[in-house]
């Protein structure tokens, strides 16, 4: 089994990629929405983090967080997020088809899967280039055809704190975004 290395340093700022079970596209359906907000909110009352960038796409999501001064688990915080979010969403989206020996071995849901990315921000060249991948996502996934458009993301958000105009993020003219997928 690989031995995986995760960086460790108390009030980090990381930038995540999650990613749904085979890719199922559920994470932009309105129940889904409303349970992982909720969970996200709750889990930050028990393990508080900054959540600096967002976006939802139907099968991942892109994040950044900044975590407390004396905290550097930002695996806990996943963790209970995916776990909560698999229990208060499996009747509405468990799928027995996709459930393998191994996942029951480890009594794992059909919705995420196992691991994580993440990367530990740097500095502030970094954290906005990594900001400007999550708004820009969208866009680059060909959802729609500007930042603005897109409605789950933080962008609306840092449009009306003053860090991103609201044009920021267009489409240029007879570029392609390609197939959908990362």
């Amino acid at each position: 089994m690989p031995n995986y290395r995760r960086s460790r340093t108390c009030g980090g700022t990381y930038f995540f990629t999650v990613v749904t079970h085979r890719r199922q596209r559920i994470l932009t359906l309105p129940e889904s929405r409303i349970i992982l907000r909720e969970v996200v909110r709750d889990v930050r009352k028990i393990h508080p983090f900054t959540v600096d960038g967002w976006v939802l796409l139907p099968d991942h999501l892109h994040c950044m967080w900044t975590l407390p001064d004396n905290d550097n688990d930002f695996s806990k915080r996943w963790g209970m997020i995916k776990a909560r979010f698999s229990k208060r969403a499996e009747s509405s989206f468990f799928n027995k088809e996709l459930l393998s020996t191994s996942r029951k071995k480890h009594r794992e849901s059909t919705l995420w899967q196992r691991r994580f990315w993440e990367h530990e921000i740097r500095d502030e060249n970094d954290f906005n280039r990594h900001l400007d991948y999550i708004h820009y996502n969208p866009v680059k996934h060909g959802l729609v055809g500007s930042a603005i458009d897109w409605p789950y993301s933080t962008f609306h958000r840092l449009v009306k704190e003053g860090a991103y105009a609201e044009g920021w993020g267009s489409e240029p003219k007879g570029v392609s975004t390609g197939e959908f997928g990362e």
